[in-house]
């Protein structure tokens, strides 16, 4: 495999101390898993808040791989273990896994473009990567992998690609930095600025700081893109215009999209963009897909794509499992499982997709959105103002902090006999599997730590 590493490399590269093995054996996926390790992966050991990953070393060589990378103050030599493998020890493994990132990303000729953004990072990048990958030999990052761990991880399946498609996450302020500075970029992307994690970051300012950082590690000649409808991104791209690329609906941007359809399970919509129109299909409903659309295009045009191969990658999109999940169960049921998290923006959002689904009644099933401190129950409120306006029949709430949103929702002209709080996952699908009734258009969304896929499960198993 292309740009496969040797244990000697490894070792240099990490600044560490080969214990043991064969420093020639080659190595070419890495993990820091052992519930999925293969046969050949190397395994990294990282050392959590609740666990130390450098005592399962040997497991993973029971697994099959070919190699580790250990912590030194964590590794323990047995005199009755056999030693047949390459140990590499290093201080941090961390910093051991963003030197190996860096490694391969300073050896590739990608073309690389972050994302980041309060919402819509995932469904952005796997847009991106739909388009990319229509001429180009694309790398996107896989699931969750986002973080200090998950990009570097992203990093190193770096072989002969053309262009990367990295996310980016962040909880606080130097996080993107870290990740920009690794990944650097050529184009970046900020979807929007929200509220997520806006209990740590205390305002959605300190945010947009924090989504600017991803500039940090792009050069000179970097483009930004940005979403113009934002208030805060317009508002900033208005003192900033060198190499910025504006992408909107509302407000006049570089690419723009007009006469826009919302449908069912679906969007059309006219971009306008240099003078020119051309007419877009995406496999998906909602606004925020028409703004993914518009980031894909634009990324595809600054990669010299022609506007049939771009939209041929908008038109083939497929969303990440767990995201804007639709499936049906019995009797027409249709179930939307958003829950892998959320915001006031996101809510709002999947609220908009619910309200133009062709359905009997439409049930919302909202959960508390985490992480917003003291600014909680604004924001509940905020999403339960959108209940009424989005034509919902039904609302079930749980959490202590969404039963702002049920409160809000009698306010705006919901009728309160139409709303119900539980406090149990297993509550809520056991009113459902009494209720629902034929057609019925079932949407659950909530941040990840309520664990809305339990209730996205056993709904699966009512068919």
């Amino acid at each position: 495999m292309q740009n496969a590493l040797t244990i000697e490399e490894i070792t240099k590269i990490c600044e560490g101390q080969l214990f043991c093995g064969d420093k020639s054996i080659i190595c070419n996926i890495f993990t820091k898993d052992t519930r999925t390790i293969k046969e050949g992966d190397t395994y990294i050991g990282i050392k959590g808040d609740n666990f130390d990953g450098n005592l399962f070393y040997k497991e993973a060589f029971s697994k099959g791989a070919n190699a580790v990378i250990l912590e030194k103050s964590s590794f323990i030599k047995e005199e009755n273990y056999s030693y047949n493998k390459p140990i590499i020890l290093v201080d941090s493994a961390k910093v051991a896994l963003k030197k190996l990132g860096e490694y391969k990303r300073n050896t590739s000729s990608a073309c690389f473009v972050g994302i980041t953004g309060s919402v819509g990072k995932t469904s952005t990048r796997d847009m991106i990567y739909s388009v990319l990958n229509r001429e180009y030999k694309t790398l996107k990052t896989e699931g969750n992998y986002n973080n200090n761990i998950g990009l570097p991880l992203t990093l190193l399946r770096l072989t002969n690609e053309e262009a990367a498609v990295i996310e980016m996450g962040m909880n606080a302020l130097g996080e993107i930095d870290y990740l920009t500075k690794i990944a650097r970029p050529h184009i970046s992307v900020i979807t929007n600025v929200g509220t997520a994690h806006i209990g740590e970051l205390g305002s959605r300012e300190n945010i947009l700081k924090a989504k600017l950082e991803i500039k940090n590690g792009m050069d000179e000649e970097g483009i930004l893109v940005i979403n113009n409808d934002n208030d805060l991104l317009h508002e900033y791209s208005k003192n900033n215009l060198k190499n910025i690329i504006t992408i909107g609906i509302d407000n006049e941007s570089n690419y723009q999209a007009k006469n826009i359809k919302l449908l069912q399970n679906s969007s059309l919509f006219t971009i306008v963009y240099e003078g020119k129109e051309e007419e877009i299909y995406c496999p998906a409903p909602g606004k925020v897909f028409v703004y993914n659309s518009l980031v894909a295009f634009a990324v595809g045009t600054l990669l010299k794509m022609t506007p049939e191969k771009i939209k041929q990658g908008i038109s083939s999109f497929q969303m990440t499992k767990n995201r804007l999940e639709t499936f049906e169960i019995r009797e027409g049921i249709t179930i939307i499982n958003d829950a892998y998290n959320a915001s006031v923006d996101s809510m709002k959002s999947s609220l908009e997709i619910l309200k133009n689904k062709k359905a009997t009644r439409k049930i919302a099933v909202l959960g508390d959105m985490l992480e917003l401190g003291d600014f909680s129950e604004a924001l509940h409120r905020e999403v339960g103002k959108c209940i009424y306006e989005n034509e919902i029949n039904i609302l079930i709430v749980v959490g202590e902090d969404a039963k702002c949103i049920a409160e809000e929702a009698i306010k705006s002209g919901m009728k309160e006999e139409n709303i119900k709080h539980f406090g149990t996952n297993k509550d809520v699908v056991d009113f459902l599997l009494k209720n629902l009734r034929k057609d019925d258009a079932v949407l659950l969304k909530a941040s990840n730590g309520m664990h809305f896929m339990e209730i996205a499960e056993s709904l699966k198993k009512w068919q």
